[in-house]
């Protein structure tokens, strides 16, 4: 199961935008990019603010195998999509996964995601 289309970042300028502007947090295995959005835009689905977007960028570095790629992106997904509601809407985020992450299991992705998303400040009450 995908993240909503209002919570994917879909188009390369949205990345580059992030990559270029936004704030750098990093762990073992994951680096996190992350950029306030600008007040305009389209809405969400009745909140009247603008959602969080999310992107994920995972290079043949990590593995040649498209098999083990997208396994990691499943799992990176699954804990986004637990984490949704805590985020702060109006952020663009980028999740660079790192070739160290091959060897983890969805209980440690989950952790320094959260651990990421805290120490950006985009969680709520953190």
């Amino acid at each position: 199961m995908a993240l909503s289309k209002a919570n994917r970042l879909r188009h390369r300028r949205d990345f580059t935008a992030v990559y270029q502007s936004g704030v750098r947090r990093n762990t073992t295995h994951l680096t996190l990019r992350a950029l306030r959005s600008p007040l305009g835009g389209a809405t969400g689905v009745g909140t009247g603010k603008v959602p969080t977007r999310i992107g994920i960028s995972i290079s043949l570095k990590v593995s040649k195998q498209a098999v083990i790629r997208n396994r990691i992106k499943r799992r990176i997904r699954a804990a986004f999509r637990c984490l949704l509601p805590r985020l702060s809407p109006g952020w663009r985020l980028v999740l660079v996964v790192r070739p160290t992450a091959v060897e983890c299991d969805y209980g440690q992705i989950l952790r320094e995601l959260e651990q990421l998303l805290a120490q950006a400040e985009v969680l709520d009450g953190d």
